[in-house]
């Protein structure tokens, strides 16, 4: 953790509740998707990639300033390794307690799904285990991989929220495999036997897909910004502490007073301070 980011709990809290909630998007919209368009699957589609897409884009606005709202393994993973090197991407620890919250948000998510709608949980049966569903999962993470640093790396962070959602919203439809790009939310969708769900047989292949297009992904944006630098704090959105504190206070370490008046005006790059 570097010095000016929120501590850890607090961080894999916001991963939780954000994957939770991405996951209870995706799975819940698949739901009312078909209870709303039983004979269309060409609407059901659209319907539930409209409500991912949205619904993404405000979770990253709300998480990201907490945690960066990573909500996916294989960010966090590119994160870590890509600053293990100046020691400003994650570290172990934070890696692993990202992941953690992750995984168990996404299934927390798939069952909250099955609640909201009254279908029960149960183990998905839908088979997704084609080679086109495969490279569509490559190129479907290797594509958010390479979008969401290479914002950071141009100080374009804060436009995360929207491109992200954007890229995702596309990518429902560019992919046979509807855009998965995200282990955890692979894992979370097993448990609904629904429009949305997945069979326990076809996730390992669409991880070690998910995986591959991680690792193509960081090598297209070594190859196009070789200069890449970014800190922890900039991925997917920049998070410095003080961008979760109420508009003009700050903490002090120690006295009195917790809370003083500070400038009304809250850090968007990382902690560098305004001119």
């Amino acid at each position: 953790m570097t010095p000016d980011q929120p501590p850890l709990w607090r961080r894999a809290v916001a991963e939780f509740l954000g994957t939770a909630m991405l996951v209870a998007i995706a799975v819940g919209s698949g739901i009312a998707a078909v209870r709303l368009s039983p004979n269309d699957i060409g609407l059901q589609s659209l319907q539930n990639s409209t409500a991912t897409m949205f619904g993404l884009t405000v979770l990253i606005l709300v998480f990201g300033p907490v945690s960066g709202a990573h909500l996916n393994p294989v960010i966090s993973l590119a994160d870590w390794f890509l600053g293990r090197r100046t020691a400003s991407g994650l570290s172990l620890p934070d890696l692993g307690a990202y992941v953690v919250a992750q995984v168990t948000g996404a299934i927390g998510g798939s069952v909250l799904a099955n609640a909201m709608f009254d279908v029960g949980t149960a183990v998905s049966s839908k088979e997704r285990d084609t080679s086109g569903y495969m490279l569509s999962e490559i190129v479907a993470t290797a594509g958010l991989i390479l979008l969401i640093f290479a914002l950071a790396a141009t100080n374009r962070g804060a436009l995360a929220a929207p491109a992200v959602g954007a890229y995702i919203g596309g990518a429902y439809w560019f992919t046979s495999s509807m855009s998965f790009a995200n282990p955890a939310m692979t894992v979370g969708r097993i448990f609904s036997d629904t429009f949305a769900g997945i069979a326990p047989g076809s996730v390992p292949p669409f991880v070690v897909a998910q995986l591959i297009g991680g690792v193509v992904g960081v090598g297209l944006l070594l190859l196009l910004f070789p200069k890449v630098k970014h800190a922890a704090g900039d991925i997917v959105i920049p998070h410095p502490a003080e961008a979760v504190m109420a508009p003009g206070f700050h903490e002090e370490p120690a006295g009195p007073s917790h809370a003083i008046p500070a400038s009304p005006q809250i850090p968007i790059n990382g902690g560098a301070k305004p001119n």
